[in-house]
């Protein structure tokens, strides 16, 4: 089922892939959609923040004209920035296993469906505490950052779960949905402002508070959808819940739970599930950390720790971290963040003239996106 370079999926010929037929089904991409559609959370946010911040509404609830040069600019990045910072927390969350401490929820303690729903639960509660901050500057940053909590969560939870449930030759593909929203998320987020500045005009609450109810919209359409997806059939292999595991994958396969393919995968998970936890047991013991129940969670987290970190994963620690250190130091994402702000700078003075560009420039990113991924998959 894995292992190996694969090529690339020529997305308009999955009946040559020698599969059978059934398993690419409406209850797949329903459930690749449901999770895919995570990646808006962060999309959306980064499109929003900056139009939202200058609209003369909201830099009036906060008194922004009192402040200095400099001040003025800490503020506007620190509002900016703060979900970036929770969503550093949010991400741990989902990595990081501390049994004694109760707040840490990650995916493999409560599975990928609730992961999900308590995301939401911070998702919302933060951009709830940032829409009635009514210009309490701690309150906008308190809800930004819990709002960060949930946020940094969807990079993890999406595609872990997207990850589980998809045939091993379109995972790749299906993993992609995710980013795609992403781009989807920062296009509508630009319109949204671009078409409440003109509409709504540039002094009433109503020119940033309508933009920012996208991430309600979003959110409250991801836990909906939860409620039609199972756990996936790998969550359900390391509880022991065999059976469910089968009548899931048959589900999302469209296929016999005594089918030859549905039988091969969930060996395959079984067998990988136990080599994982042999060589988890080993870390363990080569350490010699005595076998208690409250230690047994901390172990496991040093076994993680001390297998990433001794060969073969280094290399591939090490080019995950550069590939993701050079996206960021590219400048792309604080291009998308205060794109308003760089095409003002550039001499458009008009706020609206402004966010139609910036909106035009998300399509353009979308686009662009889309090419590139559509092409590389029908050369396939």
């Amino acid at each position: 089922m894995a292992g190996g370079v694969k090529k690339p999926v020529n997305i308009f010929k999955l009946k040559n892939l020698g599969e059978p037929k059934e398993i690419f089904n409406w209850r797949l991409w329903f459930a690749v959609f449901s999770f895919a559609l995570l990646g808006a959370a962060r999309g959306v946010d980064e499109g929003l923040i900056s139009g939202a911040f200058n609209s003369k509404h909201f830099q009036n609830s906060i008194d922004y004209s009192s402040y200095s040069t400099v001040e003025r600019a800490n503020i506007k990045a620190n509002v900016s920035a703060m979900v970036q910072i929770g969503s550093v927390g949010g991400a741990l969350m989902q990595v990081v296993h501390v049994s004694s401490i109760p707040a840490f929820i990650v995916c493999d303690r409560i599975g990928r469906i609730w992961a999900t729903r308590q995301l939401y639960i911070l998702w919302i509660v933060g951009i709830a505490i940032f829409m009635a901050s009514n210009g309490n500057l701690g309150a906008i940053y308190a809800g930004r950052f819990i709002a960060g909590l949930g946020v940094g969560q969807t990079p993890v939870v999406g595609p872990v779960y997207i990850a589980e449930i998809a045939p091993a030759r379109i995972r790749g593909l299906c993993t992609c949905f995710f980013t795609g929203f992403v781009y989807l998320g920062i296009v509508l987020a630009f319109f949204a402002n671009y078409g409440c500045e003109v509409n709504m005009g540039d002094t009433t609450a109503a020119r940033w508070l309508v933009p920012t109810s996208l991430h309600i919209i979003f959110a409250s359409l991801i836990l909906f959808l939860t409620l039609f997806q199972h756990e996936s059939p790998r969550y359900l292999i390391m509880k022991n819940h065999h059976s469910k595991a089968v009548h899931t994958m048959s589900r999302l396969r469209d296929l016999p739970p005594t089918h030859p393919y549905i039988t091969h995968e969930i060996n395959s998970i079984i067998a990988s599930h136990r080599e994982e936890t042999a060589a988890m047991k080993s870390s363990n013991t080569s350490l010699a950390f005595p076998a208690t129940t409250k230690s047994t969670v901390a172990h496991s987290n040093l076994s993680i720790l001390r297998e990433t970190f001794t060969n073969p994963l280094p290399c591939t620690l090490l080019l995950a971290l550069t590939a993701q250190l050079l996206s960021q130091w590219s400048g792309a994402g604080s291009i998308t963040l205060y794109a308003p702000d760089l095409f003002h700078l550039l001499g458009i003075t008009s706020t609206s003239t402004s966010l139609l560009v910036t909106a035009v420039f998300g399509l353009v990113k979308l686009l662009a996106a889309l090419i590139s991924k559509i092409s590389r998959l029908i050369s396939a």
